[in-house]
């Protein structure tokens, strides 16, 4: 309806001035010139709330007589409609078990589809992710689901790993071990499925580099802007002077962080580190090792060192 309404006011207008923006009276429904005051349009129809809610009401009860949003992602849009059983409704079988009438009304692909999303939904809420990653999770499951290519892997499976895609094709990539943390699923196996789904949707990800978790492992860590920055200017140099070859950028990234944080006074030790990244703090230390002969060299001019590189730690 309000997208009728908007669509009747682009068509009016007043013919004396008709570039003047017209003011709609909502409770009148009718579209005004604001220059001359003509009544252009009557019989607007009003899209607000049809009741009125006062600040001393207490009750949670929701007057809406709409149902949710039209989900498109689902074969009928969700347009379904579930009666709820009244007071003294016997809603058990012969046998004293619960009756679930509703599961009538849902397909198996259509509840297939529901649960997933539910889980990938619940996964972007632990991540603290908007909920444009979790929309562009939910279509490349359905993708996935319609495809029929990867039959006898676990749903929840399939939704980890589209979430992982879902984050990297977004620009705000997350770990395998971050997902793997609000799932139920193992690293590996959501490994595996993921390279399976870019095979089978024939689409790609931009590939990671140490900058993209840089901001927010220091964040968590509660390093000064400083520090992030010495950290990204030496990772980055690191990997173009070739000092990490076939290390992670996120291994690479956490050796950066904890070089730039112990020349600081805002110094992290290599658990705390890890602990943020996920990152072994054997893998850390070697890093870190590979990367302190050049430190001279990877730190920008202008940071201001708190400890010299001389008394760093060489390991």
């Amino acid at each position: 309806m309000a997208s009728t309404s908007r669509a009747h006011r682009a068509l009016v207008s007043c013919p004396e001035h008709p570039d003047a923006p017209l003011v709609e009276d909502y409770h009148a429904g009718d579209m005004i010139c604001p220059e001359c005051g003509l009544v252009v349009g009557d019989r607007v129809v009003d899209v607000g709330s049809e009741w009125r809610t006062f600040s001393n009401e207490k009750s949670t009860k929701d007057n809406s007589r709409v149902g949710a949003a039209e989900n498109p992602l689902l074969e009928g849009g969700e347009l379904s409609t579930m009666i709820a059983a009244g007071p003294g409704m016997d809603c058990r079988d012969e046998f004293g078990k619960p009756m679930y009438r509703n599961r009538r009304t849902l397909n198996s692909s259509d509840r297939a589809l529901l649960n997933a999303f539910h889980e990938i939904n619940q996964m972007a809420d632990r991540l603290q992710l908007p909920k444009m990653i979790a929309d562009r999770a939910n279509t490349l499951f359905k993708q996935v689901h319609e495809g029929k290519t990867l039959k006898g892997r676990s749903n929840d499976a399939i939704a980890s790993a589209c979430m992982y895609i879902a984050c990297r094709q977004e620009g705000v990539p997350r770990t395998f071990k971050e997902i793997c943390a609000v799932s139920k699923i193992s690293k590996k196996e959501i490994g595996r499925v993921f390279k399976l789904i870019l095979k089978t949707l024939e689409t790609n990800v931009e590939v990671i580099t140490t900058g993209d978790f840089m901001s927010r492992f220091c964040s968590n860590l509660g390093l000064p802007q400083s520090v992030q920055k010495a950290a990204t200017h030496i990772a980055r140099k690191a990997v173009e002077i070739d000092l990490v070859p076939g290390r992670s950028p996120i291994s690479v990234a956490a050796a950066a962080i904890y070089m730039a944080s112990q020349a600081s006074d805002d110094k992290k030790s290599q658990r705390e580190i890890g602990e943020i990244t996920g990152v072994a703090e054997v893998t850390i230390r070697q890093s870190y090792k590979s990367m302190y002969p050049r430190a001279r060299d990877l730190f920008p001019v202008d940071f201001k060192f708190a400890t010299p590189i001389e008394n760093l730690p060489t390991q």
